[in-house]
C-alpha cells in the first residue's frame, strides 16, 4: 500500500525543496492519479506565487493574462510560457548571484535557451534524475561506455544540454570510457577494450539519439558487436533519423541485429526542465514521473483527450530558480492513458511524434548531425 507524504501545512512561506523532497520517499512511479493530483497541484501553485513573486517578467505576463497567482486554479489553468522564450529572455527567480549554473540549449538555429540554476534547484534535480532512472538501471552503478567525445564536458562551468545530458548521467556510471575519439571518430579499440573488461555483466551506455545511430549504425556499422549485455539511455533529436525513414522501433531493432544490443530506453525532456525527464519503458511509451505531468494542446490550446495529437505541455516540480515549470512545447504528441501502462508504472504515458512543421527550435542531437 502506498503512503502519500504527509504535506507541511501552507505558511507565507513557499519551502520548495521541503515540499518536493516529501515525493522522494516513495517511488518515482508509485503514485497513481488519485494520490498524486492533490501534492502535484498544491506544488505547482506554490511555484506559480513564488516566480510571480520573484521574477518581473514572468510576473507581469500574468497580469497581461489577468491570471491572479494568489487564487486557486486547476492545473490546466496555469498558463503555460513558450519553451522558447528561455531563448529570448533570461528569465530567473533568484538574485544573480544566487545562480549557481547556467544550462545553455545547443540547438544550431538562433539564440540558445539560457537557464539559471540556484545551487537548491541543481540539486534537486540530481536527486530526481537519480530516482527515475534507478527505476530502470537498479540502484547499483554500472560500466558505463559514452557514446560521445571527452572533450564535450571540459568545460563545466557553461553547460549545454549534451554535456549537461553526459554529466548527469554520469552518475549512475563508474569505470566511464568514451567511445569517441575528440575529433569525433570512433575509438574502436577503446569499446574493445572496454567490452573486454566489463562486457561479460551489465553495463550502462549513454549517448545522444543521432551519436548512436552515427557511431553505431551509420558510419560505425559493423564496427562494434558485443553488446547483449548493454542497456542503452538515449535522448535528443529525431530529425535526421526521420529523414533516413528511420523511426524508434526500427532503430532499436537495428541496434540489436547489428551490436547485440536489446534493452534501449529512449528519453524525453527539456533543457528547461532539466531533471524530471520521461522515459520509455519496456512497452514503448513515455512516462510521467511523480515530478511531472504532461497535458496536449489543440491549435487553440485547448485540453485534447487521450489519443488526439496536439502540442505537448510539460509540467516540472523542480524549476526553484526560474520560472520554467509549465511550458508548452513545440513538438506533438498524443496522451495514451494513465496508472494503467502494462509496464505497471503508475501516471500518464504518451508518444511523441516529432517537432510540429516549421518549429524553430533545435535540439542538441539534431545540432550534432548538421555539422556531420
Amino acid at each position: 500500500m502506498v503512503t502519500v507524504p504527509k504535506f507541511q501545512e501552507q505558511t507565507g512561506h513557499f519551502d520548495h525543496a521541503s515540499e518536493v523532497a516529501d515525493l522522494l520517499a516513495v517511488a518515482p512511479y508509485e503514485l497513481d492519479k488519485g494520490q498524486k493530483g492533490p501534492v502535484f497541484d498544491r506544488i505547482t501553485q506554490g511555484l506559480t506565487r513564488h516566480h510571480a513573486a520573484n521574477c518581473t517578467e514572468y510576473a507581469n505576463m500574468l497580469r497581461l493574462l489577468k491570471f491572479d497567482a494568489d487564487e486557486e486554479h486547476a492545473l490546466e489553468d496555469v498558463p503555460f510560457l513558450p519553451a522558447r522564450l528561455f531563448k529570448l529572455l533570461d528569465l530567473k527567480s533568484v538574485a544573480p548571484d544566487a545562480v549557481h549554473r547556467v544550462l545553455t540549449s545547443s540547438g544550431t538555429g538562433g539564440q540558445p535557451s539560457r537557464i539559471s540554476l540556484d545551487a537548491p534547484t541543481a540539486a534537486l534535480q540530481t536527486r530526481v534524475l537519480t530516482r527515475i532512472v534507478g527505476d530502470f538501471l537498479g540502484k547499483s552503478r554500472l560500466p558505463m561506455l559514452v557514446i560521445d567525445a571527452p572533450s564535450t564536458i571540459r568545460d563545466r562551468t557553461r553547460f549545454n544540454a549534451r554535456a549537461a545530458g553526459i554529466m548527469g548521467f554520469s552518475m549512475f556510471g563508474r569505470n566511464i570510457t568514451y567511445a569517441l575519439n575528440d575529433d569525433m571518430s570512433l575509438d574502436v579499440d577503446g569499446v574493445v577494450a572496454f567490452l573486454e573488461r566489463h562486457g561479460q555483466a551489465p553495463f550502462f551506455m549513454f549517448g545522444f539519439t543521432f551519436m548512436v545511430y552515427q557511431h553505431l549504425l551509420g558510419a560505425g556499422a559493423g564496427r562494434v558487436r558485443g553488446l547483449e549485455n548493454g542497456i542503452l539511455i538515449h535522448g535528443g533529436g529525431w530529425k535526421k533519423l526521420v529523414d533516413l525513414a528511420i523511426d524508434n522501433e526500427a532503430f532499436k531493432q537495428r541496434l540489436k541485429d547489428e551490436t547485440g544490443l536489446g534493452r534501449v530506453h529512449n528519453y524525453y525532456g527539456l533543457v528547461e526542465q532539466t531533471g524530471s525527464i520521461f522515459m520509455e519503458c519496456e512497452a514503448g511509451h513515455m512516462h510521467c514521473s511523480n515530478f511531472s505531468d504532461v497535458m496536449i494542446r489543440d491549435a487553440d490550446f485547448q485540453l485534447c483527450p487521450n489519443g488526439e495529437r496536439g502540442l505537448i505541455e510539460l509540467v516540472s516540480l523542480l524549476p526553484g530558480s526560474y520560472p520554467g515549470h509549465v511550458l508548452l512545447t513545440e513538438d506533438e504528441g498524443a496522451v495514451i492513458g494513465e496508472d494503467d501502462c502494462s509496464c505497471g508504472r503508475k501516471g500518464k504515458y504518451f508518444q511523441v511524434y516529432g517537432r510540429v512543421a516549421k518549429a524553430e527550435v533545435r535540439g542538441c542531437s539534431d545540432a550534432y548531425a548538421s555539422a556531420s
